[in-house]
């Protein structure tokens, strides 16, 4: 049996060896042992080296992309501060990254204090940028200065190419430590910084770059940018032509150009998209919005061109000026007096597309990942910018008002009946405790840390997951059927679902906190494992894009807290004699059939068996490739870009044909069908 490595999640193996090993000699050294002499302090650069994750987030596939991400916002800060506008990223053919940019060019005179070239102390020293200076740069994204120092250290090697007063200067770095001073190497009459770099493997568990998450992060940098051409390429693909894969990003328009893109899949109700753009108490504030039939709320906030998913006072602001704005004029207009129940702020916000954009000169970020604002004095701004938009647009565009308040009260309604949908799904039993789904088999264990929930397709292979699990940590609910497109179904109508009821009850999860009756509750959560395990054909993977799309749409806290996961079971058993062994894929089954062969080449007694179904495995097999923690392999659900991710499941699940149809068709090569 081959042996497949288990997921780890957060924590990597060697970690893990590290900390057995510690302990280890702790013990035998006593506590005696521990002096001044085991204090050590870390330069910065070592630091970042020892403890990577506390910089760029992980060091898996996230990790890798933040490092491109951090040397692309130095050349967007650039722009912002009037001095660039066009931006190259260049995946090399070794998976290492250029990014070139025609910016003023990093300064290499030498710098007063530390008596070297100031581009040797931006690559090399955390805390050193521009970004410190007011005068330099009046807002940028990067302001803890360990953006580009850290990528330096965290690389095997490091180029940086400064085109700067008519001369070419140059440095070369391994692991953050420059391998001789800065020189110059000639003359351009160009101007801007490059800088190339070979992610290091002794630090990512990954090395290869995924085209798709770059291109969807330069797309959102030149509608959060307008005017700023940014170009990705792939050198690793070339056409029949020889031509590399490269793809041009540019906007004119901005935030109303960005919601048209995530709109596209859906179908508008107001005839334009909403903007506003200029400064507020000097904050340069940009707001992009508009409604559409759906009817979940699509709401993405940026600060000085990050991504603040996690929301902050620029969000609040927002929200504020929009019920405000809208609940006014829907009072006025009359159109509420029939209504026997109160409007929500919830209701103002269901079928919108909005994004709001601010540029904060100091942003009070929480954390290093920047992912919430905390600056009080954003907020008024927003709120004023919105309400100002607001106003203006319903009074010019009646028709538009009307329909966005009869929008309002239809999402009232919908949301009064979701309730009572809810408080049936949430309802105790008799004996006080919550009920369980019927076809849900328990594990034993109660520490939700160490449990796992199985949803598995069918109740033909949830039969067999439930004879082969470990029921001291394994539960299994087996799912009939497809459950409901959750994309295009009212919320009333989810919570009448069979399938997601149980999927709520399993789960222990309830909707509505204190501070939002609609978010995720997940104080009861019972399993911080749960594995989407489906058969491996179209219909299986039809069924998990729909648990897919329901989890991202009602319950996103799982996957952003790392909770969700899906299952990998073989393809193949290839046999011979009394040897059996698994395939994954197609290679790997042709691998194995030749390593069978032997000298021979004869196929004598090799039998393939294909697995199309769960259903197909016994319970044993089962165990051994799928449920074994110490053999399987679980894929962890992430979101890289929230905004690519929602754009691609209103394609996918939406109402509109042909931009799925064209999605297939250029993603059919991947696919592994069986006439």
């Amino acid at each position: 049996m081959r042996q497949i490595p288990a997921l780890s999640g957060a924590v990597r193996v060697s970690s893990q060896v590290q900390i057995i090993t510690m302990s280890e000699e702790n013990k035998k050294a006593g506590n005696s042992g521990y002096d001044a002499s085991q204090i050590q302090a870390l330069e910065g650069m070592e630091h970042v080296r020892m403890r990577p994750s506390m910089y760029i987030g992980d060091v898996g596939v996230r990790g890798l992309h933040h490092l491109v991400y951090e040397v692309v916002d130095n050349s967007i800060d650039e722009a912002l501060a009037g001095h660039c506008d066009t931006i190259s990223v260049v995946i090399t053919e070794t998976n290492g990254i250029r990014v070139s940019d025609n910016g003023r060019g990093i300064p290499v005179g030498i710098h007063e204090k530390e008596g070297v070239s100031a581009l040797q102390v931006v690559m090399t020293k955390i805390g050193a940028g521009g970004k410190f200076d007011k005068d330099a740069y009046k807002v940028s994204g990067g302001l803890h200065g360990v953006g580009v120092s850290c990528v330096n250290a965290l690389s095997i090697s490091l180029r940086a190419e400064v085109h700067r007063e008519g001369k070419v200067y140059e440095q070369e770095y391994s692991r953050g430590k420059e391998l001789y001073a800065v020189r110059e190497i000639g003359t351009s009459e160009k101007r801007g910084t490059t800088v190339e770099f070979q992610p290091d493997e002794e630090i990512f568990e990954t090395l290869v770059y995924n085209y798709d998450t770059l291109a969807d992060r330069m797309r959102e940098l030149s509608y959060l940018n307008q005017g700023i051409t940014v170009t990705l390429t792939d050198e690793r693909v070339q056409d029949e032509e020889g031509n590399h894969l490269t793809e041009t990003f540019h906007s004119t328009e901005g935030l109303k150009d960005f919601v048209t893109y995530l709109d596209g899949n859906r179908e508008a109700i107001i005839q334009d998209v909403i903007h506003v753009s200029g400064e507020r108490n000097g904050v340069p504030v940009e707001v992009a919005m508009t409604y559409n039939n759906s009817f979940s709320e699509n709401l993405f906030s940026y600060v000085n061109n990050i991504n603040t998913h996690e929301g902050g006072t620029h969000l609040t602001g927002f929200r504020r000026g929009l019920t405000n704005t809208l609940k006014k004029y829907a009072d006025g207009s009359g159109m509420l007096d029939k209504l026997k129940f109160d409007i929500s702020g919830d209701d103002f916000r269901e079928g919108l597309t909005a994004v709001v954009s601010v540029k904060v000169a100091e942003p009070q970020f929480q954390g290093q990942t920047k992912t919430k604002l905390g600056n009080a004095e954003v907020s008024a701004p927003v709120s004023q910018a919105v309400s100002d938009m607001l106003e203006a647009y319903l009074e010019e565009n009646p028709n538009d008002a009307k329909t966005i308040v009869q929008k309002v009260i239809l999402a009232a309604q919908a949301r009064h009946a979701a309730r009572k949908a809810r408080e049936m799904v949430q309802r105790k039993t008799v004996m006080g405790g919550s009920g369980l789904p019927g076809k849900l088999a328990d594990c034993a264990e109660k520490d939700p840390a160490l449990c796992e929930l199985f949803l598995v397709e069918g109740d033909s292979a949830g039969g067999t997951a439930k004879q082969g699990r470990d029921r001291m940590f394994q539960a299994i609910m087996p799912l009939r059927g497809k459950i409901l497109n959750v994309e295009k179904a009212m919320q009333h109508k989810i919570f009448d679902n069979e399938e997601i009821k149980n999927i709520y009850t399993a789960l222990g999860v309830t909707v509505g906190t204190e501070e939002d009756e609609r978010a995720l509750n997940l104080a009861k959560l019972r399993y911080h494992k749960i594995v989407i395990m489906c058969d491996a054909d179209v219909d299986g993977s039809h069924i998990e894009t729909l648990i897919l799309t329901f989890l991202f749409r009602h319950m996103k806290d799982l996957i952003e807290s790392g909770y969700v996961y899906i299952a990998t079971p073989p393809l193949y058993q290839v046999k011979k004699g009394s040897r059996s062994i698994y395939a994954w894929n197609d290679d790997e089954r042709d691998r194995l059939i030749a390593e069978f062969r032997g000298k021979s080449g004869s196929d004598s007694g090799i039998h393939v068996q294909r697995y199309k179904g769960l259903g197909e495995m016994n319970a044993e097999q089962l165990w051994e490739t799928t449920l074994n923690p110490e053999n399987r392999t679980l894929r962890q659900v992430t979101i890289e870009n929230a905004a690519g991710a929602d754009h691609v499941f209103s394609m996918l699940m939406g109402d509109d044909v042909p931009p799925r149809r064209k999605f297939i068709e250029d993603n059919a090569k991947y696919a592994n069908i069986d006439a």
